[in-house]
């Protein structure tokens, strides 16, 4: 169907107009806090990302210089951020979140995903997943040409996904590491555990997809009531290097800090490189290592931690 120029434009103010008014962006107290839209946004670079230098952080923002040089000031003085030297450069200073700060921005980060949650429970499933594939569709669009995107989405697991879970990790790590079935047993266990006792509030299942197609996975499950797990990362091999991987792991962390926990855990093998790259860009340290023959090969295994 086509759509006049000047209709076009209409439509695109028309949905401005509704979903900042729905999410209540136009409020000076951004999700009831002290905080504006504009404070809060840099709270979330700022807890999302490695630390900012103020030039860098103006850029990614596209704000002011004089205008973000006010707005850190400001959290700095009401103890949400620290400005600390970048390295032997003394006229540069990197920007971090206090712990005060982070306090801060879980909350807000929490209040923001209930209230999209809270928008998204007045449709069906159907017309969900179609609102968050329009969604995607309108960043990919509006992303800049240098940067190429890539049409990939996340969303919560649903009937069948487990069973392409169990599969995909049995095929590809027989093919790309020669474990045997045993593998697959132990995919078969966390999966059915997932599914017998999920906990909504305290844990999490994403399944990744590109054109319809599910290409990676990753569960985030309940260890103790402080202790959260990361379980079974998976991304298919041709769509690595897309940032499927960190945008998985990425989503265990923000969760994980909604839902209370304090840290979180993860199993893994010493031979298994790319994924630890991820985690150790997500802050993830390696906490210990213990030699086993568990899928038909002697193998390191390695336990990772990340306190929250």
């Amino acid at each position: 169907m086509r759509i006049a120029p000047e209709s076009r434009v209409e439509a695109i103010r028309q949905f401005n107009r509704l979903y900042t008014k729905r999410l209540g962006l136009l409020r000076k107290d951004y999700l009831g806090s002290s905080l504006t839209l504009t404070e809060a946004r840099v709270l979330f670079e700022l807890a999302r990302n490695r630390p900012f230098t103020a030039r860098e952080l103006s850029e990614e923002l596209t704000l002011d210089a004089g205008n973000l040089s006010r707005i850190v000031h400001g959290l700095n003085r009401r103890g949400l951020l620290v400005r600390k030297p970048a390295g032997a450069d003394n006229r540069q200073r990197l920007l971090s979140l206090t712990a005060k700060g982070k306090k801060v921005f879980d909350a807000l980060d929490r209040k923001a995903s209930e209230g999209v949650a809270g928008m998204l429970s007045e449709l069906s499933e159907t017309e969900q997943n179609e609102f968050a594939a329009a969604a995607a569709a309108i960043r990919r669009l509006l992303s800049p040409r240098s940067e190429p995107e890539t049409p990939w989405l996340l969303r919560p697991h649903r009937p069948g996904d487990m069973g392409w879970i169990i599969h995909r990790n049995a095929v590809l790590y027989a093919r790309e590491y020669g474990w045997d079935e045993r593998y697959e047993a132990l995919v078969a266990t966390i999966a059915a555990k997932f599914i017998q006792n999920f906990e909504p509030k305290k844990e999490r299942c994403w399944i990744a997809e590109k054109d319809g197609v599910t290409v990676g996975s990753v569960m985030l499950v309940r260890e103790t009531e402080r202790v959260s797990r990361l379980r079974l990362l998976l991304v298919e091999p041709e769509v690595r290097g897309l940032g499927i991987g960190s945008r998985l792991v990425n989503e265990c962390i923000g969760f994980a800090r909604q839902a209370g926990y304090r840290k979180i855990t993860l199993w893994t093998q010493d031979i298994l490189h790319a994924a630890h790259r991820i985690y150790e860009k997500a802050g993830f340290h390696l906490a210990s290592e213990e030699r086993h023959c568990t899928f038909g090969y002697d193998l390191l295994g390695q336990t990772w931690d990340l306190e929250l």
